[in-house]
């Protein structure tokens, strides 16, 4: 399935974006209010430039003693970003987010422009009813054709009763 069928990505309300020269405090704060993990920095274009995490906040401005309200956010944004386009399948974005361990994906137009950012959590929402399907299948398959363990079970437990049965005249 590819990103712009989702209905995470076409139901979503814009991404927040900031510019690299906004201070870090009002990230946070509008970070805080609409409880998001991250702001994408784009410049004037739209084309992005990084992106501020909860985790670069956590380790460049903590863990450097820097001030949010004197630090601008290219300080601390992770610039190199992943992005992806609405074209891409889910499923090869969801691997590699888990593979590199980031969990914020911003999806760019043709033209390079934000249209959008998803979270691990949006791909998590792909895979649940996916994992569901796969499970019901890999079961009806396991209890059809000739090699099924469930006659195997039934005879496994039919031998054992008729041992326990052996055993318990002798005792």
């Amino acid at each position: 399935m590819k990103i712009k069928d989702r209905p995470e990505f076409r139901n979503k309300p814009p991404a927040f974006f900031l510019r690299e020269s906004d201070l870090v405090s009002s990230a946070i704060k509008t970070m805080v209010d609409r409880n998001i993990g991250s702001v994408v920095i784009v410049d004037d274009q739209m084309k992005v430039r990084g992106i501020a995490t909860e985790r670069d906040m956590l380790r460049r401005l903590l863990g450097g003693n820097l001030d949010p309200n004197t630090t601008p956010l290219s300080a601390i944004m992770t610039r190199n970003v992943k992005t992806a386009r609405p074209e891409d399948h889910v499923i090869d974005w969801l691997r590699q987010m888990s593979n590199e361990r980031f969990r914020h994906l911003p999806v760019l137009d043709a033209d390079g422009r934000l249209l959008n950012i998803l979270s691990q959590g949006d791909f998590v929402s792909y895979t649940w009813p996916e994992l569901w399907r796969l499970l019901r299948e890999k079961t009806s398959e396991a209890f059809r054709g000739p090699t099924a363990p469930l006659p195997i079970l039934f005879g496994g437990l039919m031998v054992y009763s008729l041992a326990m049965v052996a055993v318990m005249k002798y005792f």
